[in-house]
């Protein structure tokens, strides 16, 4: 993964596209980040492709939150930068799961635990993340979790 990012950077310097370069370079440094962190704290010094994806996802994350931030305030351009910065990102996230699949396999989850109730949510969350492998976000798992628990 990090590799297509690298490679992605000398593409992106090559056709002198200045907004994928710009949020190539961030994403590169906020991985590198995450191995510094990681180094210190457990001695690994490579990232999984599953805690990159990670930081990607943190990425898209704040973009969000700064067009959703740069809308109320009325700065349409920099929420249409923020954008297009966020649509970049999601091209290196895998496909998101659709709400059908999302409901099947929450379904799932509760049949296989049995007896459930709306107590039960955070360990019904749980399962549910762990089977989608971050393949949806937390909200969207959250608000189908609720919807069939209640």
């Amino acid at each position: 993964m990090l590799d297509k990012i690298q490679n992605d950077i000398k593409d992106a310097m090559r056709a002198k596209d200045e907004l994928r370069l710009s949020v190539l370079r961030m994403l590169s440094s906020a991985i590198h980040n995450r191995e510094i962190e990681k180094k210190t704290k457990s001695g690994e010094p490579e990232l999984s492709d599953e805690e990159i994806l990670a930081v990607i996802r943190s990425e898209v994350k704040k973009r969000r939150d700064a067009v959703d931030g740069f809308t109320k305030g009325g700065r349409m351009d920099m929420a249409e930068k923020e954008q297009a910065e966020s649509k970049i990102l999601e091209s290196y996230l895998p496909q998101e799961l659709s709400d059908e699949e999302i409901e099947k396999i929450v379904k799932e989850v509760i049949m296989s635990m049995g007896e459930v109730t709306a107590k039960d949510f955070g360990k019904v969350m749980g399962m549910v993340i762990k089977k989608i492998g971050g393949q949806a976000g937390g909200n969207r798992v959250s608000a189908m979790v609720k919807k069939l628990l209640i």
